[in-house]
């Protein structure tokens, strides 16, 4: 049978799982640039995500969209998905694994998490169903072992992608 991932299968219902903790590579690249010094080394997050997606693949989950989230980071993979599809995208603040020195390093520079590049990391946007088995199944291999569902897509009358903070407002993400 054929299998189309694309940004276009995405629909209303679907979760989104993010594949681990964001921002470390970016990060470490900018403290080498930069001159930076922190209390913990914060090493790249590079490592192949081959093993994880096939094990998806292989286990029946319904994957709609795969993205890496190599440039622009989080933010700008999600409003491009969500512009290709035309839905409503919802993710929630706190449900984003972000390492603590990251978040401080992130701080100090200005920086959103939630823009910095990444390695090693990926956004699936799955079957609503499926979620809970799709995280179970990223959390058996170490690159994916902090995998998270971050939000669900919605429908829309336009592109948009939201962020509820950990006080509970809303507002738009963007690129």
């Amino acid at each position: 049978h054929s299998l189309t991932i694309a940004p276009t299968k995405v629909q209303p219902g679907d979760a989104i799982i993010v594949s681990g903790d964001l921002g470390r590579h970016g990060m470490a690249i900018m403290a080498v640039r930069e001159g930076l010094q922190f209390e913990s080394t914060i090493e790249s997050d590079s490592a192949s995500v081959r093993n994880p997606v096939r094990a998806l693949l292989k286990a029946g989950i319904a994957v709609r969209c795969l993205r890496d989230l190599t440039r622009g980071g989080l933010a700008s993979a999600l409003n491009e998905i969500a512009a290709a599809a035309g839905v409503k995208i919802a993710i929630e603040q706190k449900a984003v694994p972000v390492r603590e020195d990251v978040h401080a390093a992130c701080e100090m520079l200005g920086l959103d998490p939630l823009h910095v590049a990444n390695e090693g990391r990926f956004v699936a946007f799955v079957a609503g169903p499926d979620a809970g088995r799709a995280v179970e199944i990223l959390r058996h291999h170490e690159v994916s072992a902090q995998a998270a569902v971050i939000g669900n897509v919605a429908a829309s009358t336009g592109p948009l992608v939201t962020i509820k903070s950990p006080i509970g407002a809303s507002r738009i993400l963007d690129m």
